[in-house]
């Protein structure tokens, strides 16, 4: 399952992370392709659920960014 909370990526190194994009890209190109196609999904919003995740692990290490980095 896709969903990763906030907890678990934050314990997750930046290769880790970066990583699990790459999966989790590949797994919406596949879900996406399977849609387009016609066919029907187990899980119908699994390409939302993909999206968000991507989004949370992106805003995460947005965040660690710039907590490494300061304030301007």
């Amino acid at each position: 399952m896709p969903m990763l909370r906030s907890s678990e990526i934050r314990d997750m190194t930046p290769e880790e992370q970066q990583s699990e994009i790459k999966k989790l890209n590949t797994e919406l190109l596949n879900a996406r392709s399977v849609n387009h196609a016609g066919g029907s999904s187990d899980n119908p919003g699994l390409v939302r659920e993909l999206r968000r995740t991507i989004a949370r692990i992106k805003t995460i290490q947005n965040q660690q960014k710039d907590s490494i980095e300061g304030p301007s």
